[in-house]
């Protein structure tokens, strides 16, 4: 997989280096993507994902289960 978060759907975007002069030139902003295991109570086992810090944050404030039942329904995680 590329680098997008399973969780949020991030994914890098594309932009300019600007110089002094005016002089642009393409460049990435990249996420600041992780690969981190989690503990689902729910299934009795780690799930790795790769997941931006924002999605991990994510994770910490409404659950694991419920975060990746609705990243399946977004389309943004296929199989755990």
């Amino acid at each position: 997989m590329a680098k997008v978060c399973q969780v949020t759907g991030r994914k890098r975007m594309i932009g300019n280096n600007v110089s002094h002069s005016k002089r642009r030139t393409k460049r990435t902003f990249d996420i600041n993507l992780k690969t981190k295991k989690f503990w689902s109570e729910a299934e009795q086992r780690y799930i790795t994902l790769k997941v931006s810090c924002k999605g991990i944050r994510t994770i910490e404030k409404n659950g694991l289960d419920a975060t990746v039942k609705a990243a399946q329904k977004k389309g943004y995680l296929s199989i755990v």
